[in-house]
């Protein structure tokens, strides 16, 4: 295969669900001319209630599926398998370039507020791996961190009630978990992917000032440079193309999938595969 033929492979982009596609959305936005191939492992989520070898084992046979799609770069849109499987699946991948929705968000909240206060806001699972905490450590051993698990905002993200009164007290009744001066951060991460449709509330309930962190836009920046540094940029000047595939629901997927890309979706839109 030719440098240009190489150039013109699809970006894949895996998650154990939905919450993916705001990544999917992120990429798609700074990246138009790519074309993409996104997985949501619908038929095994969620992968937080799983151990750590299942998590590795069915992200691995979750992007060998995405290899068929002969991809140039593989996106790990789900902060699970970010924190856990990361290393099994570059090893998979391997001569092509990996990269989590972790490292990008922590590298963000550093360089926004070196020193500061970070509140991590993620699921159960996220928040009992520590992957955040230890990333932003790595990188400013002098910052502050708490996480917080907000289990309950996934399904809002997912019914669509991302904003309003509802959304706001439900976020503010979590914070009550917090002592006071947690409750007021230098940055908020948002260390789970659905969080990204409920960023206006975030940014009502917090301080202002405050620096939110996307970790669907964070990733979709790194990703672009990644492709600049392997010299992997889509020279096309043709819109991407886009294709959608799910291990169990199609017709669900298009109907909550379609609220976190912000068009419509039918089950035609999405093809059901089988690992």
């Amino acid at each position: 295969m030719n440098a240009s033929d190489t150039k013109a492979l699809s970006i894949g982009v895996f998650d154990s669900g939905v919450g993916g596609l705001t990544v999917l959305k992120a990429l798609r936005e700074a990246m138009p001319h790519e074309n993409l191939v996104y997985l949501g492992d619908t038929a095994r989520l969620p992968y937080g209630t799983k151990s750590p070898v299942s998590i590795s084992r069915y992200a691995c046979q979750a992007t060998a599926q995405l290899q068929q799609s002969n991809i140039k770069l593989l996106v790990v849109a789900c902060n699970t398998a970010s924190a856990v499987a990361l290393d099994a699946l570059r090893q998979q991948m391997h001569p092509l370039p990996v990269i989590g929705v972790v490292e990008p968000g922590a590298t963000a909240a550093v360089a926004a507020r070196p020193g500061g206060k970070h509140l991590v806001l993620a699921t159960e699972a996220t928040v009992r791996l520590g992957a955040y905490r230890k990333a932003i450590l790595d990188k400013d051993p002098q910052a502050e961190i708490d996480e917080l698990a907000c289990e309950l905002l996934v399904a809002l993200a997912e019914e669509g009630w991302n904003d309003g009164a509802i959304a706001e007290s439900i976020v503010r009744r979590y914070l009550v978990e917090l002592d006071a001066a947690s409750r007021h951060p230098d940055s908020v991460i948002l260390g789970c992917t659905h969080f990204p449709l409920l960023r206006n509330t975030f940014a009502t309930v917090f301080d202002d000032g405050v620096s939110i962190v996307d970790s669907a836009s964070t990733t979709a920046t790194a990703a672009r440079s990644l492709l600049t540094d392997f010299s992997l940029t889509n020279e096309q000047n043709a819109a991407g193309t886009l294709r959608l595939l799910a291990t169990d629901g199609v017709t669900r997927f298009a109907r909550v999938g379609g609220q976190f890309l912000g068009h419509d979706l039918s089950a035609e839109d999405v093809t059901l595969v089988d690992l």
